[in-house]
């Protein structure tokens, strides 16, 4: 067997008309240096972002605006009315009215202040994921160290995160490229909070498929389903560092129904979906089971969305959880609820 000789380096200029560039489709004369040029890789997608926060319209803003200004004016008039009507009956009752008053403005005020909390919490988060995904495109270290930071900064308050939180800090002063610092952040940061979100959809879809299964009314069914939902979502939004109040649920909430509809509803075609009606165990089992198993279905697909749109950062180190995931066990926790 022959064995290749090595061929020696060799120097030349660019410019120099014996170096002929491969596949240009030319002649090639005997003793030309043809180069070879290296293949360019192209750079992953950006990671796909939910859709932003749907705008209200101009029209609708003056609209609540001018009602609220109303209801305001009314109900300052009725509680102003109100106290004089008390200091004319005894001045006691009056006092006590400016009492009632000055804690029911105190309370508006902080609730009013939680609420402007919320909804800029989640202004900052839907930043974050839209930064990140822009760092990851361009590889952009700076930006990589302010979503960083950032995102430090709110993991703060989680006790969960202390160790992530450590290991994270000691990388920061190393020569890491952009993109490469914000799947660390993600790996160390969401990882912990990802297997806690999956849990919490798992769980909820469990839920609301045994109840559907063996409630014996439509309308009860319909409210369990509502309020698990709405607790679901507040407590992914909490997990990974929102603060959402009631004008954050309903934005919240807007944003993950827009999700739903630009990522195909509710996932019909999904293999899980795929498997139970093609085995036909949605025929094997009672219509209240099948039910369960439907409804338990759409609400871990309303979880994967809610997932998505609270999340900080786009999924690009961690693989994003699928419904296989969260559904699994459905049809196997029906079939022992079932008489």
């Amino acid at each position: 067997m022959n064995e290749r000789t090595p061929r020696r380096p060799q120097a030349f200029r660019l410019d120099d008309p014996d170096v002929v560039l491969a596949g240009d489709g030319g002649p090639v004369r005997r003793g030309a240096v043809v180069v070879t040029p290296a293949p360019v890789e192209v750079a992953d997608e950006a990671p796909a972002l939910p859709p932003a926060p749907p705008k209200t319209s101009r029209w609708g803003t003056l609209f609540w605006t001018g009602l609220g200004g109303l209801v305001s004016l009314g109900t300052g008039l009725a509680v102003s009315k109100l106290i004089e009507d008390l200091f004319a009956r005894a001045d006691w009752l009056g006092y006590a009215g400016l009492g009632f008053a000055a804690a029911l403005a105190l309370a508006s005020l902080a609730i009013l202040a939680r609420e402007v909390f919320g909804l800029m919490r989640l202004r900052t988060l839907n930043h974050l994921r839209t930064e990140a995904a822009s760092a990851l495109e361009k590889d952009d270290r700076r930006l990589a160290e302010k979503v960083t930071g950032e995102l430090l900064a709110i993991a703060e308050s989680s006790p969960r995160l202390f160790r992530a939180r450590t290991e994270l800090k000691s990388h920061l002063g190393a020569i890491i490229d952009g993109a490469d610092l914000v799947r660390l952040t993600e790996r160390q940061l969401m990882g912990p909070l990802d297997a806690e979100a999956t849990r919490l959809v798992s769980n909820a879809a469990r839920r609301v498929s045994v109840v559907t299964a063996v409630s014996p009314r439509a309308a009860v069914d319909l409210i369990f389903v509502l309020l698990t939902a709405i607790g679901l979502v507040r407590q992914l939004a909490y997990l990974y560092g929102g603060r959402p109040g009631a004008l954050g649920m309903v934005r919240l909430f807007r944003q993950v129904v827009a999700h739903l509809a630009v990522t195909g509803g509710m996932a019909a075609g999904d293999s899980l979906i795929q498997q139970v009606v093609g085995h036909g165990i949605a025929a094997k089992l009672s219509a209240r089971l099948g039910e369960g198993v439907v409804n338990g279905l759409l609400t871990a697909r309303l979880g994967l969305a809610a997932i998505d749109v609270t999340r900080p950062m786009p999924f690009a180190a961690l693989p994003a959880p699928a419904l296989t995931d969260v559904a699994s066990g459905l049809v196997s926790r029906n079939e022992e609820t079932q008489p």
